[in-house]
């Protein structure tokens, strides 16, 4: 049995050891805590261009994922799945009551699993530019993807994720661990639809109207909500029961999503609306 304790780190950070990890995260702001995790090859500090926005009436508690950031990588593979046991025993260490999850990318993955796996422990979801299939990924980004591996060091070395990386990182050597390990999570298939189906907390998709996969995507992910099938109505009644939403950002990419002040504004606004978190569909 794993033994949970807290570590101060520099700066506004600490380190829980959960799960099996020594996991780093930063709290930011006070009021209804929010979890917020950052997209692959990145880390809690993307989101410096809104957390001043997150942070005006919640308790933002940014987490750098496995083999990210400031948290050093185990001997464990890249899979959402696994992450979100780390963020669920986050929870529990902090004694947080039912956290807000909102995600981006990578760490969309990790919220939605996080909901799936642990849906007692969670107030609202909001999922980010995460793709629900992997069949909905164009042939061409797929073909980028299976370019990621430690081969591909040399070129990345003049990006600010590999330059965040040497900064931060316990272990700046492990950029290429990370990379392979990426790679192969991202060869892998997967069709999420059932677990979608089956979500149990409130949940706003959210996506760029350029983003990796199409709309359409992320409007047949909403669909499995109940959601985009009939008329709303003049009172609301004809919209999703469970409380879902969705919000397609205009002028924006795969990669700007994280950082937009349009993105923190749709999610505060749900986040902060009426829709109960008790998730009863």
């Amino acid at each position: 049995m794993t033994t949970n304790r807290t570590t101060e780190a520099k700066g506004a950070g600490a380190y829980a050891e959960v799960n099996g990890i020594n996991l780093y995260y930063e709290t930011h702001g006070t009021g209804r805590p929010l979890i917020l995790l950052h997209g692959g090859l990145g880390s809690g500090e993307m989101f410096g261009p809104i957390l001043p926005t997150l942070s005006e009436r919640h308790r933002v508690i940014t987490v750098d994922l496995q083999g990210h950031g400031r948290t050093a990588d185990i001997d464990r593979p890249i899979d959402i799945r696994l992450m979100a046991d780390d963020i669920a025993a986050l929870i529990d260490h902090l004694g947080l009551e039912k956290p807000d999850l909102v995600g981006y990318s990578l760490g969309g993955g990790v919220a939605f699993f996080t909901a799936v796996k642990y849906p007692q422990k969670v107030g609202k979801l909001v999922v980010a530019a995460a793709n629900i299939r992997r069949d909905a990924i164009p042939p061409e980004m797929l073909a980028q993807q299976a370019q990621v591996s430690s081969a591909a060091i040399e070129f990345m070395k003049e990006t600010p994720m590999y330059q965040l990386y040497q900064r931060v990182a316990p272990r700046p050597e492990d950029f290429g661990r990370l990379l392979d390990k990426i790679g192969e999570s991202m060869s892998k298939d997967f069709d999420y639809s059932e677990e979608m189906r089956g979500l149990q907390v409130p949940t706003m998709i959210v996506c760029a109207d350029a983003d990796m996969a199409p709309p359409s995507h992320y409007v047949e992910a909403f669909k499995l909500l109940d959601g985009g099938l009939r008329d709303g109505g003049w009172m609301g009644e004809g919209r999703p029961k469970g409380g879902h939403a969705l919000a397609v950002l205009p002028g924006l990419t795969h990669y700007n999503l994280g950082v937009s002040p349009l993105f923190a504004a749709v999610a505060l606004d749900f986040l902060d609306g009426p829709t109960s978190g008790s998730g009863s569909r």
